[in-house]
């Protein structure tokens, strides 16, 4: 139970937005490792490049603030990791798209 307790009044505990800010912010990396399963052409290059300086700029604020805000911190690790798959991805089907352009070009 002192664990419990010390843990609700914490300064990192349920009864901050250090708590509730990186709960909530989860949904980003979910929603970009179910974006996995859509095709690359799909993918937004604008959006996703947001997204991982976003979570860079974060990811130094969540280590600098005090208290440290670990929860944050791995909430944005996972979104810079999971958006940086989803630019290689994006980057991967445009060389693509680009050989097959090139083998097009060169077949006439």
């Amino acid at each position: 139970m002192n664990t419990l307790r010390a843990f609700w009044n914490s300064p990192i505990g349920p009864k901050t937005t250090h708590f509730w800010g990186p709960t909530f912010n989860w949904s980003l990396p979910l929603a970009a490792a179910m974006d996995t399963k859509k095709p690359p052409e799909a993918i937004s290059v604008n959006m996703t490049a947001v997204m991982c300086i976003y979570s860079a700029l974060f990811m130094r604020f969540a280590w600098v603030v005090r208290p440290r805000n670990l929860h944050l911190l791995a909430c944005h690790v996972s979104n810079e990791t999971v958006q940086l798959y989803q630019l290689s991805r994006w980057i991967r089907a445009q060389r693509g798209y680009d050989q097959k352009k090139e083998e097009a070009a060169g077949e006439e």
